[in-house]
């Protein structure tokens, strides 16, 4: 049983910039930032629990297997304490009877997750250290948090990548691509595809968790996270949630519509109205909706998944994005692992039907996906857990150097090549402004 101790904490944003950096040192580390985001919330559905929570460290770690869901619901079940960590995309092949033959120069674990030495939690001006007393005194996690506040944060101003930055697909290889898949959509074979691209760099060498800090501070979002295992980093300015379980309530919340800002407020304004009225946004939008509710479906009680809120307009630092919340209760007879496992890999990045749509990706995209459009989170000792959508981020391997970021949307029989590829650029502005590059 872990022990806590709690600070109170004068700087919550200088804090949380130390302690990325301190985290260094360790092998293991997930850090799960909200960024403030709900401080001025104006909607009823934010199901915020926390506005930061860390796991730094490691005790253990779930064990390789051919059935990862089931392992890691011994595994839960077996340590009854904090686990954090991530699903990559690909688990789709474990689950379903599909492959995975693309360019993978990341070489992210299928699964990871582990118990952490240390937990941070972050509320309002509250720190709280989780620790097991079989390990550390309360003596160590008083030190140990002086040590962090002790820690000097020298970042330097950009990244500055310059033209390192190549596209695995070019703008008219993307374009025909998207014609080829409107085709599958007039035949029938899918209704809704979500197809990506992706940037990378080879040999090119970043601080991760300054970049982390450059990017956060660039796109302050509600999912944003940073992980690292070993020599795999994910450093993700998402935000969008994929899954999260209270009690015995889980929420889903799908994003799909998007609508670039300006400087100008009544514009923005403008805008907004835009992008709820938009006939397409709104088709693409409610067919994930469905999607999600049938997912749901498969593990909540008779009669009990609901739309919460449908098309719910929000905004972020570059967009705005339609939200829609869809909740239900979990039936005694399925583990919380079973929710997250129905309803993996999220239908707002694979389209609908779903396998089919998995299967068209394979076709049509040249990279692995991997942690792209997984999940990163935690379970919390009493059975809860949170995780979110692995979107607007960088994916990076210290040990090839290797620096990937993919972005995409959704695409239907509406959609129009051009603007589809304007918008992958917009939802990838942040992280070439950090980077220092420009897209095309």
């Amino acid at each position: 049983m872990r022990k806590k101790i709690t600070f109170n904490i004068k700087n919550i944003n200088e804090l949380k910039k130390k302690i990325a950096i301190w985290s260094a040192k360790y092998k293991y580390v997930t850090i799960l930032d909200s960024n403030n985001y709900y401080d001025n919330f104006d909607s009823k559905f934010s199901y915020n629990t926390y506005d930061f929570i860390a796991g730094i460290g490691k005790i253990s770690k779930l064990k390789e297997s051919k059935t990862p869901f089931n392992e890691l619901n011994k595994y839960k079940n077996l340590t009854k304490d904090w686990i954090f960590g991530y699903f990559t995309y690909d688990l789709k092949n474990k689950i379903e009877n599909l492959s995975s033959k693309n360019i993978d120069k990341l070489n992210f674990k299928e699964i990871v997750f582990f118990q952490p030495k240390f937990v941070f939690i972050l509320n309002k001006n509250k720190l709280e250290i989780h620790y097991q007393p079989n390990y550390y005194s309360k003596s160590d996690i008083i030190k140990i948090y002086h040590n962090i506040l002790a820690k000097t944060i020298t970042i330097t101003n950009n990244i500055n990548l310059k033209t390192n930055i190549k596209s695995r697909v070019t703008k008219n290889e993307y374009i025909k691509n998207i014609n080829k898949i409107k085709k599958h959509i007039k035949l029938g074979d899918v209704y809704e595809l979500n197809y990506c691209i992706e940037f990378f760099s080879n040999k090119t060498k970043i601080n991760p968790q300054e970049t982390y800090l450059h990017l956060t501070k660039k796109s302050p979002t509600p999912f944003a996270a940073f992980i690292k295992i070993n020599k795999n980093y994910l450093i993700s300015a998402s935000p969008e949630r994929f899954i999260k379980k209270i009690k015995d309530k889980i929420i889903s919340q799908p994003i799909k519509g998007t609508i670039k800002k300006t400087n100008d407020n009544k514009k923005n304004k403008i805008l907004r109205k835009q992008l709820f009225n938009d006939i397409k946004e709104r088709s693409e939008n409610i067919m994930i909706v469905d999607l999600v509710r049938n997912d749901l479906s498969i593990t909540a009680k008779k009669n009990s998944v609901n739309v919460e809120e449908l098309f719910g307009i929000y905004e972020f630092p570059q967009v705005y994005q339609m939200i829609s919340t869809i909740v239900s209760d979990k039936s005694k007879k399925h583990t919380s692992v079973d929710v997250i496992k129905n309803a993996f890999p999220m239908g707002s990045m694979t389209g609908a039907p779903k396998i089919k749509a998995m299967e068209l990706i394979e076709k049509y995209e040249t990279t692995k996906r991997g942690l792209y459009s997984g999940a990163v989170g935690y379970f919390s000792p009493n059975d809860n857990f949170d995780f979110n959508v692995v979107i607007r981020s960088i994916l990076y391997n210290s040990d090839n150097k290797y620096l990937s970021f993919i972005v995409g949307g959704a695409i239907t029989y509406k959609s129009i090549p051009d603007k589809e590829y304007q918008e992958c650029l917009l939802k990838a502005k942040a992280i070439s402004d950090i980077l220092g590059v420009s897209l095309q």
